[in-house]
């Protein structure tokens, strides 16, 4: 538990903790108990939140990672959202529900260019329910792979999570396991997958952003254009 403490801490991070802790240091010149010790928990909350730990991000071409930490809350076959331009035939979605103890930073799960980030304003509804991918607020990446492929992940936010933070940009090349945006404080993270994909994962199953592979990549997909090619 005390590795946990012991890592890095989002730069975004930095100014909740200072607030909780003027906060609380207010708490103890005043000596009202009942305002220095719940003060000094939200502080100890917050840099747990705002943790930001190494991953070793596996190499293997044709897989894709986690995007997130959290828990696999659903995988359904849905059409995704138009903005990505994944079409509107429906595919495997799978959705990663992060509590307030998870850490929140997004990660790409793949390398790729960034084909579209695309923002939409929406409701706070529970990020666990089925509805919140189409109306809750989100921000939607795209990322095209060198074989011409694209992968989609929306970052959604919750009814805790009022923040939606996107650091990259369209005409970036990102690798995998770089991170590419966090959501503040609760929320969920839904992943596309390709058609072909294979499935690694199941609901239930705990997800560790940067480092669990979720999918294997169709193959074949990338002899047929290797074909065409050449």
């Amino acid at each position: 538990m005390l590795a946990n403490f012991l890592v890095p801490i989002l730069e975004d991070g930095w100014r909740f903790i200072a607030i909780f802790a003027g906060l609380a240091f207010v708490g103890a010149l005043t000596g009202l108990a009942w305002l220095f010790w719940p003060l000094m928990l939200l502080l100890f909350w917050s840099i747990y939140f705002f943790r930001d730990p190494p991953r070793g991000v596996p190499q293997e071409e044709g897989i894709l990672i986690a995007p997130a930490d959290g828990l696999v809350q659903m995988v359904v076959e849905a059409v995704p959202p138009a903005e990505l331009g994944l079409g509107d035939q429906p595919l495997t979605r799978v959705s990663i529900f992060l509590s307030v103890f998870d850490v929140h930073i997004n990660r790409a799960p793949c390398a790729g260019t960034v084909e579209v980030v695309a923002y939409r304003p929406g409701k706070f509804l529970n990020a666990a329910a089925d509805k919140a991918s189409d109306e809750n607020e989100r921000s939607a990446i795209a990322l095209r792979l060198a074989d011409g492929r694209l992968i989609g992940c929306v970052q959604i936010a919750g009814w805790v999570a009022r923040r939606i933070v996107t650091y990259i940009k369209p005409g970036q090349h990102i690798v995998a396991g770089e991170r590419f945006g966090h959501i503040r404080f609760g929320s969920r993270t839904d992943l596309y997958l390709p058609s072909g994909a294979r499935l690694l994962v199941a609901a239930g199953q705990r997800m560790i952003g940067g480092e669990t592979v979720m999918a294997e990549l169709d193959p074949k997909v990338v002899t047929a254009r290797t074909a065409i090619e050449f």
